[in-house]
């Protein structure tokens, strides 16, 4: 058994996870469930050492020697590609990885409110995106940045750890930078930026207190930043950038935030009603006088999500339940699912009498997904 063989079965059954670890089965993570490929060989650690120092460049390996784990991607040509943490658990290595779509995605067919056209168009400041892992933070932002690739000439420049999807030039000119080979931190490599006539940085993750600085600073000085939170809504996104400087210096982020915001998207993913997958619930939040006040003002930071949901009608924000209302209104979730992902139950569940699912119609692109339980014939013994 060889690790392609693994993946090529994991991608042809649509999953998008895949974990290894010595002693276990092969198990695919598949629309949000785990799934054990008992028709896979166990996992030896014969496999696990050969096919995980196979991966690693020189320096990934050193990288893995000092802390036990690493990042990068594996490349499988005609298949996809792959995001790879390799790390040590009960002392064996064990793999993690994730399935990148070798197609980047337009807005309309992720299912992203109109409005995120609208922020990829912004000339400078700062938009973050935010949620879980595996929320679809990464994916958004590919999107994003092939929007600027394909409409307008600008020079981007992503730094990524690792790199998952990869842009071709189209009106743009795109280099990307990978941790471990190409640079050795996000907050060097984005110093470095500044110095390469960037008009566009995407910046993998705001990690520390240097980081984020200096992309404040990179928004302030004229470039457009993205970059990503690991954080549930925009009002916990404000509190945690806030939270990774002293207290003495908090009152001056917090101007300097509230002048270079331009966005936050914030995402969770959602099961459909009709099986076929999960789609999107995205709060949105645009950077108008009142936003930029709660931001600048500690006492104002509790009002942004109402701020938001105001803001739906002339900004195009929305909270995260305005948009599982209009999921559901779409028929695209169910009244059970809307509930559970709800900040305030009570009021959505209020909101909801009287509409019936899928009175609006909505033409959409939909992936049929059918599992198929018989996998062994993917795999190669």
């Amino acid at each position: 058994m060889h690790i392609d063989d693994i993946l090529r079965a994991a991608v042809k059954v649509g999953a998008s996870d895949v974990h290894l670890k010595v002693g276990s089965h092969p198990v695919f993570r598949i629309e949000g469930s785990l799934f054990f490929i008992k028709e896979a060989p166990v996992i030896t650690e014969e496999f696990m050492q050969r096919t995980a120092f196979s991966m690693m460049s020189a320096l990934q390996r050193e990288r893995f020697k000092q802390s036990n784990d690493v990042d990068l991607a594996y490349n499988l040509p005609g298949v996809s590609r792959f995001r790879v943490n390799i790390f040590q658990q009960r002392g064996a290595l064990s793999m993690a990885l994730r399935v990148i779509p070798s197609v980047i995605r337009d807005f309309r067919s992720l299912n992203l409110p109109p409005i995120i056209e609208k922020i990829a168009q912004e000339e400078r400041g700062l938009v973050l995106v935010t949620g879980t892992t595996g929320s679809g933070k990464t994916t958004t932002l590919a999107s994003i940045i092939d929007y600027i690739n394909s409409t307008r000439v600008k020079h981007i420049i992503t730094i990524e750890d690792p790199i998952e999807y990869v842009h071709v030039d189209k009106k743009s000119y795109i280099n990307q930078r990978e941790l471990g080979i190409d640079t050795f931190s996000f907050s060097s490599a984005l110093r470095a930026a500044l110095r390469e006539d960037p008009d566009v940085i995407l910046v993998g993750e705001m990690r520390d207190l240097e980081t984020i600085e200096i992309a404040i600073s990179a928004a302030e000085t004229g470039h457009l930043v993205f970059s990503t939170l690991h954080t549930l809504d925009a009002k916990e996104t404000v509190n945690r950038i806030l939270a990774v400087f002293p207290s003495n210096q908090q009152n001056q982020i917090r101007y300097q935030l509230s002048q270079v915001l331009k966005a936050i998207v914030s995402l969770r993913l959602v099961p459909r009603a009709d099986g076929k997958g999960r789609v999107p619930a995205v709060e949105v939040l645009i950077a108008t006088a009142r936003i930029r006040d709660c931001i600048a003002n500690p006492s104002k930071t509790d009002e942004i999500r109402s701020a938001i949901e105001e803001g739906n009608l002339h900004y195009g924000m929305q909270t995260f339940d305005q948009s599982l209302f209009d999921l559901y209104q779409r028929g695209l979730i169910t009244y059970e699912e809307a509930l559970a992902q709800a900040t305030n139950k009570d009021d959505l569940a209020l909101k909801i009498k009287g509409v019936t699912p899928g009175s609006v119609s909505v033409s959409e692109s939909r992936v049929d997904f059918e599992l198929e339980t018989d996998t062994k014939k993917y795999l190669k013994n």
